[in-house]
């Protein structure tokens, strides 16, 4: 029998929930189960599976107070609670909309005069999704969505770190048999989704690079592919041209959203000399104004610090740069209120990239400034950095295109943080550790999940193969 997990509630930092991990061989049949169900879910048709998406999506509306609820209890916020539901509904609309398009198959002829090409595509039967815990949710579907619009049958492995919203969203699934036979969710920790790796066909995986490389190697020794976005080091370069109100503020946001809990999170910021002083002291002032979401979920913007070996990380990285000479002007304390962690948002100068700070990933609500004195140094800077998710440029569009275009990483915000967020339509690929595979974004996130097929066809069947002919 399967050791249970004991799952602790961020807020108060009890161990209010438990899962029970299956054993591997209920993890393989349930493998078994869903890919057999796989054929006729794509006998269905685009049409049926859109219509069963939007029945679930109706069904998850009954009962999003209760989803709500749940993720508070996962996450210990509320707003971004609200807007992580709010953009997945969103995200099945979205989909359901440009699939036809996107899946059009289509007939052409070629440049030989005799052969024409169909092309078309069949889905991968079995996806496997192995999701992290800063958004719970969005990261469990925003894979599996797209995935099940082509015709795959997919089975999640959330977080063991936040599993409670898990329970409302089957509740939801059960209404729908077409969907709950070829979608499921299995509760467990690493044994989990080694397992589930060993039966599925394809595997998407969100979360840390030393976590995904341990999923490259196992998808690799399956001979499937593996579809990975890893951590961020985002930096945000701030020219003197810049609208230094709209800097601070978008840098802000970017940095503290979810708590900094998000591989999209600002990390580090390069700000050219001649504004250095002014552009900081406007950050620190604006970060004074936010308050943490304690005692209750509405008494301000920042929630608690979500996984509590987070909560070391980021002291660890504050204590480094203290002791390597940084200052810090606001926040920069771990601080146990209620029983749970909790970080104010932390601006930092005198930094360095000798710096954990400035290098590793951080995953909070820390915002380290340091001055640069000519482009190309901040471009060096920016790329000095084993991370390559995505970034942000903060000048008049000119230079801040021009900039953009020496980043490497695989989306730039100009005058804007993390808009990819917002933005899903353009097509992104991770640099250097941040991740492989294919876009998660545009067209190509839904077809990533299909094989193609070229189907090659002699127009005129009276005539010799063409290598009789040329006397082969």
């Amino acid at each position: 029998m399967t050791k249970p997990i004991e799952v602790r509630n961020p807020r108060t930092g009890k161990f209010d929930y438990v899962i029970i991990p299956p054993p591997p061989r209920l993890v393989v049949q349930q493998c078994k189960r869903t890919r057999r169900a796989q054929v006729r879910w794509q006998e269905l048709g685009l049409e049926g599976r859109i219509e069963a998406l939007q029945q679930w999506k109706q069904a998850i509306l009954f009962g999003r107070d209760r989803l709500i609820e749940a993720l508070v209890n996962d996450t210990g916020r509320l707003s971004t609670s609200v807007l992580e539901i709010d953009s997945f509904l969103s995200s099945i609309d979205r989909w359901c909309r440009l699939a036809p398009e996107l899946l059009q198959e289509s007939a052409k002829n070629t440049a030989i005069p005799f052969i024409a090409l169909q092309q078309t595509s069949v889905p991968y039967p079995l996806v496997g999704v192995i999701s992290p815990w800063n958004f719970p949710l969005l990261l469990s579907t925003i894979d599996t969505i797209p995935a099940l619009l082509a015709g795959c049958a997919v089975i999640v492995k959330p977080s063991e770190i936040t599993p409670r919203f898990v329970a409302p969203l089957m509740t939801a699934l059960n209404t729908v048999p077409k969907l709950h036979d070829v979608l499921t969710f299995v509760e467990g920790a690493g044994a989990t989704g080694s397992t589930l790796i060993e039966n599925v066909d394809l595997v998407c995986f969100t979360g840390s690079v030393a976590t995904g490389r341990k999923v490259a190697q196992a998808a690799a020794k399956q001979f499937i592919p593996a579809f990975l976005e890893l951590g961020g080091k985002d930096p945000a370069i701030v020219l003197e041209s810049a609208n230094l109100e709209l800097a601070t503020s978008a840098i802000l946001w970017g940095s503290v959203i979810n708590t900094g809990q998000s591989c999209l999170s600002i990390e580090r910021i390069y700000v050219a000399d001649s504004i250095f002083e002014k552009f900081y002291h406007q950050l620190v002032a604006k970060a004074h104004r936010l308050q943490l979401a304690y005692p209750t979920v509405e008494s301000g913007e920042i929630g608690p610090i979500i996984a509590e070996k987070q909560a070391a990380i980021i002291s660890d990285h504050l204590l480094d740069a203290v002791e390597k000479g940084a200052v810090i002007h606001c926040g920069g304390v771990i601080e146990d209120l209620g029983g749970g962690w909790w970080c104010r948002p932390t601006v930092l100068t005198q930094v360095n990239h000798s710096m954990k700070v400035m290098t590793e990933e951080t995953f909070g609500p820390i915002m380290p400034v340091m001055p640069f004195s000519t482009v190309e140094e901040a471009v060096s800077l920016a790329n000095d950095s084993i991370y390559g998710l995505s970034a942000a440029v903060f000048a008049s569009e000119t230079e801040a295109l021009e900039i953009a275009h020496q980043i490497d990483a695989g989306a730039i915000s100009i005058n804007d943080a993390g808009l990819t967020a917002i933005m899903h339509e353009g097509e992104k690929n991770a640099f250097k550790f941040s991740g492989m595979g294919g876009s998660r974004m545009g067209a190509a996130a839904l077809k990533r999940f299909m094989r193609k097929k070229a189907i090659l066809i002699k127009t005129n069947a009276t005539n010799d193969p063409w290598w009789f002919e040329n006397g082969e």
